[in-house]
Order: C-alpha cells, then structure tokens, then sequence
C-alpha cells in the first residue's frame, strides 16, 4: 500500500513529461508534412551535409 503513494505521483510525473514532449514537438513543427518524410527515403538525393564535412570529389 506503502508503494502505491510513490508509484501513482511518479506515473502521473511521467504522462507530464510525455505530453510537455509532445507539445513541444507540436510547436517545434515535427508533424507539419508527414507524406514528404515518407517518401524521402525512397529517393537517391543526398542530403545537405554538415558544416564539418567535407564532399570528396574522385
């Protein structure tokens, strides 16, 4: 019984942080164009590289 007093405030802690995740994914634009993502990595473009990177030409 003891254990339920921690359990339930933890669990109800971990839906917060599940939904204050999701808003911020929400705000940040994640889901704004699902179908474009889905075809990307059907196709052969190469994507943008990181400023630390180099493209080798041989």
């Amino acid at each position: 019984m003891e254990s339920l007093y921690l359990l339930i405030p933890l669990s109800a802690l971990i839906v917060l942080g599940i939904i204050a995740v999701f808003r911020w994914a929400l705000n940040r634009g994640q889901f704004e164009d699902l179908e474009r993502e889905g075809e990307r990595i059907l196709t052969d473009e190469p994507g943008p590289l990181d400023a630390g990177q180099a493209r080798r030409e041989d």
